[in-house]
């Protein structure tokens, strides 16, 4: 499609159907939502263990949403298992620290014995006097740490060890880092491709996809959640994959230096497990009531500095200010107690931790003076003692970040789900002269099936003709037009363009015949020339400027400072609603299509620029077939053809003249703008909604299918 704009989706951008409503009555698009639980937003601010008691948006169905996810991952299996072996490795090094530490401890222990007992005495001989002079206990401790009378310590043997120590964890480093480096490109590639599918996908997606969606809700499918994706793989194939790791590396040396000390160190898991959960359970309550209040105060902020202008010409700024202290204030209650509540997870899993410290040094410091363990030994066991509770805190603390992943991929997996447009033709058919010839043979269509709008329509736009089309809201007007585009597939009858079926045509052959100009202007960020030229890639210089001249563009941009190269802002706010519109029929001047589109384009513009627009739009009509829906009528007295749309039925059709002549639906509809009813006149003067006003959710249409 030649589009200059938006699309009209039913009800939507397009003037002639706006209005119309969906499920729940609201007109116009809806914002993007909030980031959703356990998303970006409300996992910043605060370390990992502040998300325990947070209560994260949960996915229908987390198995198959997350074996899903997971699969995702094939393409990079080599790197996967890259990632794995490297981890594996890693977390192993790291955890023989700790053992290769107490082996040094030991040596240092021995040499410092061994120095204060005379040398050349067997140490059988030593622990035998120690046990005559009644000191078992030390001789245990002699016996056990294999001390060498006479012997200080062997610095070589225990420099050695601490350069072996730091190479391990030197080794250990650059593993994590490979790790994470690996891993930072598995994931993006991964999101990489999700994005580029959900792209794709969204190109293929009928337009009565984005009649039923809300753009606010697409929109936080394509942003939010893939990015709260991309979040959580990163950080729970990371931090998830080490720290159980991690887990089961400390346990398993816990339990090769002592068994007895690991039931110790393991028997406080269950209490810190409950009441973890129990504080969990009680901040859930103040999150929930924080994003409440957070909502609440968002949603005021943003009625209230939209509508800024109203609220100061009504003088009711006090009262937004107290409305907005009240919800602020009580945002403040909720986020502190919401705070303070989770806060208290990290001090108790830090207290459990101190008394599982203490725990194992005095059973281990026994342990030590019986003999049964060396002090290396119980050094190494308080060490990993330390490292245990860390990694269980944040397999907690990432419950919740997984569960938030999950639900948003199952979110972005629904989205690749969705039906798909019809597949254009293999043996496509295009028009062999360009001529604009339009033919709808007994059209049928509705929206749904239980609710007629369109049935049995003929008509025939001959190469050149203007014709106009008019009617109450809801009438059909736009969706006439969205079936010439193959916005949507017919359900009975065809329609013909320059003899050829156009369901028989690929959507981008039958759209780039196609030009439209929208009541709402469509500009993107770049220059003016930019915004012409997107009607036809490639065009020359001398070929945009002609286009510009043609549609009066050119008497305005020569005054600016920069001319053609004047950059449009976001909103286009440094050009009149008049200019920009201009600009778009400038634009549709340049793709040159056989078949012109204008949709009530005048209808936001002032009296003295509807004038240069009209000039402007009858430049571009020119030699060209033309479908015009209107709803001032002044704008389509010379129309070769006007169609009088009821309920999705042509009721009349004719010239301006003849119409008026009729006396019939059209001379109401004239009669009603230029007259002034008054009383019960004014109330008979309104046309009437129909109720065949298009398809749920018609007030987030607008959305272009690409």
């Amino acid at each position: 499609m030649t589009s200059l704009q938006k699309a009209p989706g039913r009800g939507g951008a397009a003037g002639g159907e706006q209005g119309s409503t969906g499920p729940t009555g609201a007109t116009g698009p809806t914002p993007a939502r909030l980031p959703e639980a356990g998303g970006q937003a409300r996992r910043g601010g605060g370390p990992p263990w502040m998300t325990i008691g947070m209560p994260a948006e949960k996915s229908v169905t987390f198995k198959p949403s997350a074996k899903r996810l997971i699969r995702r991952l094939r393409p990079e299996r080599a790197g996967v298992i890259a990632v794995l072996v490297m981890a594996v490795c890693g977390v192993t090094l790291s955890v023989l620290g700790p053992w290769l530490l107490g082996r040094a401890t030991n040596i240092v222990f021995r040499g410092a014995l061994g120095d204060r007992l005379p040398a050349g005495v067997p140490l059988a001989d030593v622990v035998a006097r120690a046990r005559a002079a009644g000191e078992g206990r030390f001789a245990d401790v002699l016996e056990s740490a294999h001390v060498i009378p006479g012997v200080g310590i062997d610095f070589t043997a225990l420099g050695h060890l601490v350069l072996l120590v730091v190479g391990v964890y030197l080794a250990s480093a650059l593993l994590s880092w490979g790790q994470g480096y690996l891993l930072n490109g598995i994931v993006q590639r991964t999101v990489y491709r999700l994005r580029a599918d959900v792209e794709d996908k969204l190109n293929r997606l009928p337009l009565p996809y984005f009649d039923q969606q809300p753009r606010g809700e697409i929109l936080s499918r394509v942003t939010n959640d893939i990015d709260n994706v991309s979040t959580v793989l990163q950080q729970t194939l990371s931090q998830l994959l080490l720290s159980l790791l991690t887990v089961v590396g400390v346990v398993s040396m816990m339990l090769f230096i002592s068994p007895l000390l690991a039931v110790i160190a393991v028997i406080t898991i269950p209490v810190s497990m409950w009441l973890t959960k129990a504080i969990a359970r009680r901040s859930q309550q103040q999150f929930m009531a924080q994003w409440k209040h957070t909502g609440a105060l968002n949603g005021q902020i943003e009625e209230a500095f939209t509508g800024h202008e109203l609220v100061t010409v009504f003088g009711r700024r006090h009262e937004v200010e107290q409305r907005f202290a009240e919800r602020n204030e009580a945002l403040y209650e909720a986020s502190f107690g919401a705070q303070f509540v989770s806060g208290i997870i990290m001090p108790t899993m830090m207290f459990l931790g101190n008394l599982n410290y203490v725990l194992v040094a005095v059973v281990g410091g026994l342990r030590v003076a019986s003999g049964a363990m060396t002090l290396g030994e119980v050094q190494a066991f308080i060490q990993y003692s330390r490292q245990f509770t860390q990694p269980l805190t944040q397999v907690a603390s990432m419950a919740n970040l997984l569960q938030s992943g999950v639900a948003s991929a199952e979110r972005v997996f629904d989205l690749l789900d969705a039906d798909e447009q019809r597949p254009d033709p293999v043996a496509a058919e295009r028009p062999t002269a360009r001529r604009g010839r339009v033919e709808f043979e007994h059209v049928g269509f509705r929206y749904l099936p239980d609710v007629p709008l369109i049935d049995d329509l003929s008509l025939v736009a001959e190469p050149g003709q203007t014709i106009a089309i008019v009617g109450p809201t809801g009438a059909g007007k736009t969706t006439l037009v969205n079936l010439i585009m193959r916005f949507y597939e017919l359900d009975s009858g065809r329609i013909l363009l320059d003899g050829v079926d156009i369901a028989g045509m690929t959507r981008d052959d039958l759209r780039g015949e196609i030009g439209m100009v929208l009541q709402d202007t469509w500009l993107f960020g770049g220059t003016i020339r930019d915004n012409i030229a997107y009607g036809r890639p490639g065009a020359s210089e001398a070929e945009i400027l002609a286009a510009a001249q043609a549609t009066y563009v050119d008497r305005f941009v020569q005054a600016l400072p920069h001319g053609y190269d004047t950059v449009l802002d976001e909103q286009s706010g440094n050009l009149s609603v008049g200019q920009k519109q201009l600009i778009t029929i400038a634009r549709a001047f340049l793709a040159q299509p056989s078949l012109l589109i204008l949709d009530e384009a005048t209808s936001a513009v002032d009296t003295r620029t509807e004038v240069l627009v009209q000039h402007a739009m009858a430049a571009l009509r020119r030699n060209r077939t033309s479908f015009v829906i209107a709803h001032r009528l002044s704008t389509i007295r010379d129309a070769d053809l006007i169609l009088v749309m009821q309920q999705g039925r042509i009721v009349e059709q004719g010239t301006h003249a003849q119409l008026l002549e009729r006396g019939g639906a059209y001379a109401d509809l004239y009669n009603a703008q230029f007259e002034a009813p008054t009383g019960a006149d004014a109330d008979d003067a309104v046309a009437p909604e129909s109720a065949a006003a298009g398809p749920p959710g018609a007030a987030f249409a607008g959305v272009r299918p690409r």
